[in-house]
């Protein structure tokens, strides 16, 4: 089992988790096919929209992926992201601030959104069950 943080807008982060899927940098394939089912996927949300500029800075939404195939979905015609199935928990969106000192993945805390820049990564565990754990009140079954 490995943990992973994605990287999106909320109002991105909520499309996937009304519909129950994650999309990864642009609707890339090869960041989900990294993923397997059983593992955890965490959304950090820099920003509220993905054309504005209000700071959103939070974790917003964190699930367990479902789905065993990363698959095309055609958004509109000439934009066909690949997207892979996730069951999302309720949760409620953690500020990233007050946990900065705490997770290993930042190794920098000074420069802590460079860590971001891929779009997707993989995290150690502890980090996993430090962000679970303000989002969820608890760490999940795993």
């Amino acid at each position: 089992m490995r943990y992973w943080i994605g990287v999106a807008s909320k109002e991105h982060v909520n499309l996937g988790v009304a519909g129950g899927f994650s999309q990864l940098c642009h609707g890339k394939a090869q960041p989900l096919k990294r993923m397997s089912v059983g593992d955890w996927l965490i959304y950090y949300s820099p920003k509220e929209q993905f054309e504005g500029a209000a700071p959103c800075q939070k974790f917003t939404a964190i699930g367990e992926v479902i789905g065993s195939e990363v698959y095309p979905f055609e958004m509109f015609p000439g934009f066909v992201p690949h997207r892979r199935d996730i069951r999302f928990l309720e949760a409620r969106d953690t500020p990233i601030r007050p946990l900065l000192d705490g997770l290993s993945f930042i190794k920098d805390k000074s420069k802590w959104g460079y860590a971001f820049r891929f779009g997707h990564i993989e995290i150690p565990r502890q980090d996993f069950e430090l962000i679970a754990t303000k989002m969820l009140g608890y760490v999940p079954a795993q």
